[in-house]
């Protein structure tokens, strides 16, 4: 009895169903069984079961396998590539080999042939397979073996290769297929960013997931096609592949199921090659409510007030990294209306906000923070959103523009809220224009989230706390045990520590008198404001981050 008779006797399967599949079949060149499960009639794991029992094979869960070496070196990584095999437990002369293609059993016959062992072939989820492929042989793989085995590529060191031949290597279809797989990984993997880093005898592929930077297993030839690959990278970002002395940036742009993912591109030379960071900006993962972010129910309602404010400007601060920009898009989005008419400066436009009028700034034309703040100010804006205050010009037309009316939001770079009104000063602003026109300015960072596939409670040993960290007796903790959800780091996704400093008359008093940022934030402090670390320890009690990461986020 055909498998498919077997799905419809089960119940598994309506006969329509099945006579829609046999069409796809017919149209897409599928086989009848991809054909069901693209169809979305049963899943996978469904459609593995009902054969496992049929063909008396075991169906196995690798999401959490571990695999002994003895298992990797018993079949040889080009057989693991071409026939999506993986040997995943070996016994004396057996060894256990996971598929997820139940109708090529002929080739267990092969690789018994191959190495002499008893195999003892199990069925698995093709994403799981495909996720061990990638642990334990690397990423790209078996795209590298094609290249390597072709003759039409030849791999050599970037200072004999001319610039025609790497346009014609950076346009074989198997160096164009590898770079899509690089960044589609990364995509999978929710990176921030991807690091390209030539070394003398490697070349090193790693990915910024949660703010931490993790290696991307990949093969050992990978260094063989470094050159075609950046080159590969080059022509996708509109750079001039045949200059390799000089600093190049450029932009990406493509789609990935449905999602619009835009890549920002920095290319600079180095010892032995060029080093390509790549920050990803996915546009389905900016538009959050400000809670979302992480703010607490206490500092939303206050920066609500502050953003419903006809005037006056308002700064978030921190670090390059901290998700400032993702902040200020949040807080846009609260305002935005039909009835109020938002403007932004921005170097570059990250993303696109339906509603707000954005314009990138170009110093190649002249078109400046400054030049650009001043246009604007004749569009009749409600709300001015500038990127960054960087210099005393764009400080200045900040000012004038609240001082004309209008509310300010803009980011700069300080590690507290308290330092924020006295950076302005150092810039240049008199005092007494800084006090009038600065009505709030929030400090932020990203801390780690606990992995909620794997975290569970525990008592922490009060000793090894920080000292500024109020545990109460009996108290527990949480944390992650790391599993292949988080890849086993035990945090997934990140949230923000918020401290947020409102103008009042004690602060606006020190800000007169060029007071230190220490005195100021005294001030702030007898006002109720709430540190970056004590807004940690909130979080660390709620279950979201660990004390570990409110340490390395924060300073006493």
């Amino acid at each position: 009895m055909s498998i498919t008779q077997i799905l419809v006797d089960k119940g598994l399967l309506a006969p329509g169903q099945l006579d829609e599949a046999v069409a796809l079949q017919k149209t897409e060149g599928l086989r009848l069984d991809h054909a069901i499960v693209q169809l979305g009639f049963l899943t996978e794991r469904q459609l593995l079961e009902v054969m496992a029992e049929q063909l008396h094979l075991p169906l196995v869960d690798l999401s959490e396998a571990t695999i002994g070496p003895e298992a990797l070196g018993a079949l040889p990584s080009k057989i693991v590539y071409r026939k999506r095999l993986v040997p995943i437990a070996r016994e004396n002369s057996t060894l256990k080999v996971a598929t997820s293609d139940a109708f090529d059993l002929y080739a267990f016959d092969d690789i018994r042939l191959l190495t002499g062992l008893n195999i003892q072939p199990v069925l698995a989820l093709r994403d799981e397979i495909e996720k061990l492929i990638k642990t334990h042989y690397g990423l790209g793989g078996d795209t590298l073996d094609e290249m390597v085995g072709a003759d039409d590529i030849a791999a050599g060191e970037v200072s004999g290769e001319t610039s025609e031949d790497l346009l014609e290597m950076a346009q074989e279809a198997s160096v164009i297929k590898l770079v899509n797989e690089i960044i589609l990984e990364a995509v999978n993997e929710r990176a921030s960013d991807i690091h390209i880093e030539p070394y003398e005898h490697q070349m090193s592929i790693r990915y910024r997931i949660d703010g931490v930077l993790q290696e991307a297993g990949v093969p050992p030839q990978m260094h063989r096609f470094q050159a075609a690959i950046i080159s590969r990278v080059k022509i996708l970002a509109n750079m001039n592949i045949a200059e390799r002395r000089v600093p190049q940036d450029g932009r990406i742009k493509f789609s990935v199921g449905g999602r619009q993912i835009d890549v920002r591109v920095s290319v600079i030379p180095m010892l032995f090659g060029e080093g390509v960071v790549m920050r990803l900006l996915d546009k389905a993962n900016v538009l959050f409510t400000l809670q979302e972010l992480g703010m607490d129910e206490e500092t939303h309602a206050v920066f609500e007030g502050l953003i419903d404010r006809p005037h006056g400007i308002i700064l978030v601060t921190g670090p390059t990294g901290s998700g400032k920009t993702t902040t200020l898009y949040a807080a846009l989005n609260a305002i935005v209306g039909p009835e109020i008419k938002v403007l932004t400066v921005e170097d570059p436009v990250e993303y696109h906000l339906q509603g707000v009028n954005q314009i990138p700034v170009d110093a190649h034309v002249g078109m400046t923070f400054e030049r650009g703040l001043r246009a604007i100010l004749r569009h009749d804006p409600d709300v001015v959103m500038i990127g960054e205050i960087r210099d005393l010009e764009t400080a200045r037309a900040a000012i004038q523009a609240s001082l004309t009316g209008h509310l300010v939001l803009s980011t700069l770079h300080t590690n507290d809220a308290a330092s924020a009104p006295t950076r302005l000063i150092d810039m240049g602003v008199e005092p007494y224009l800084v006090s009038s026109t600065l009505i709030g300015s929030m400090a932020q960072r990203l801390v780690r989230k606990i992995c909620s596939k794997c975290k569970h409670p525990y008592q922490p040993d009060a000793r090894l706390l920080p000292k500024d960290f109020e545990h109460k007796p009996g108290e527990k903790l949480w944390r992650g045990q790391g599993c292949p959800h988080c890849r086993n780091t035990g945090y997934r996704g990140r949230s923000g520590l918020y401290e947020l400093m409102v103008m009042n008359e004690a602060i606006a008093e020190k800000v007169m008198e060029r007071a230190s940022s220490h005195s100021i934030l005294t001030a702030a402090r007898n006002s109720g404001l709430r540190l970056l670390r004590e807004d940690g320890w909130l979080k660390v009690r709620r279950g979201i981050t660990t004390t570990d990461e409110v340490l390395t986020c924060t300073a006493v």
